[in-house]
């Protein structure tokens, strides 16, 4: 909410900043525009003598006009400037973080959106929704990419989702993610905390021998690592019931538990939603 609050004031400061500085610039134009006296033609002998009775007082009025015209130059300028750095702050910063992207159409595109409904916002929103469901942990831009819709739409029906409790969103680095709010805390638990780098190869290469398992040295064969790396990465893997083993084996053999096998699924479907 601050960081909504933050936009609009940082947006419509900038556009009043450059508004004003565009009055000053045209009142500085019109001030300075040079004006004709009909009378001059007429009576060009007693203007002569009039200017240069004045000379003195003329020569004066201008270096005091320059001087306060140089002032109103560097006010309307410095307005201009503080605005466009605003404006240019927003830009950049929605090119760098898909966070403050959000907050940004939430705060300037939703609330246009919201002013204009349409019969298909239901439909849209409810294909929103699904795909959350089914892609638990899915980021900003993979979702308005897969589902071909438009930034400000897609931050719209978000927001209104969120708002009514059915998703919920989390920052992961410069992205925002979501998921249903339904979700289980353990499932939840290993979408905000994948598994990556070796213990996901583990996962991979236990999945692949199926119901026949592998042993500690026959796994850090396949991957070529050392035992004492595997040991420690096989023991991280046991204690989040990831993987299991027979206790009455000699050579136990490692295999998959359900919840190995789920978060293998959201390791990779997350893995390929980041790389969309």
């Amino acid at each position: 909410m601050r960081g909504i609050l933050f936009v609009r004031l940082l947006f419509f400061s900038s556009i009043a900043c450059i508004i004003l500085g565009s009055i000053m610039y045209y009142q500085t134009i019109t001030d300075n525009s040079p004006s004709f006296n009909e009378e001059n033609d007429l009576l060009p002998s007693f203007h002569e003598a009039s200017n240069q009775e004045n000379d003195a007082v003329v020569e004066n009025e201008k270096d005091d006009t320059d001087e306060s015209s140089s002032l109103v130059d560097d006010k309307y300028l410095n307005f201009i400037i503080i605005g466009s750095g605003g404006i240019s702050s927003i830009l950049v910063g929605t090119l760098l973080s898909e966070i403050f992207k959000v907050t940004v159409l939430i705060s300037l595109v939703s609330p246009l959106i919201s002013r204009s409904k349409k019969s298909t916002d239901l439909l849209t929103r409810g294909r929103i929704l699904g795909f959350v469901e089914s892609n638990a942990g899915i980021h900003f831009s993979a979702l308005r990419d897969f589902l071909g819709l438009a930034n400000g739409v897609t931050a719209y029906h978000l927001q209104v989702l969120e708002n009514k409790g059915t998703i919920i969103s989390w920052k992961d680095g410069k992205l925002r993610r979501y998921a249903a709010s339904h979700i289980s805390i353990t499932e939840l638990d290993s979408v905000r905390n994948p598994i990556m780098g070796t213990r996901l190869v583990i996962l991979e290469v236990l999945s692949n021998s199926g119901n026949v398992g592998l042993s500690n040295s026959e796994i850090s064969k396949k991957l070529s690592i050392s035992r004492q790396l595997m040991s420690y990465h096989i023991l991280e893997l046991k204690k989040y019931e990831y993987i299991h083993h027979e206790e009455s084996s000699k050579r136990p053999k490692w295999k998959l538990t359900e919840l190995g096998n789920k978060i293998l699924k959201t390791s990779y479907s997350l893995e390929i939603t980041d790389n969309f």
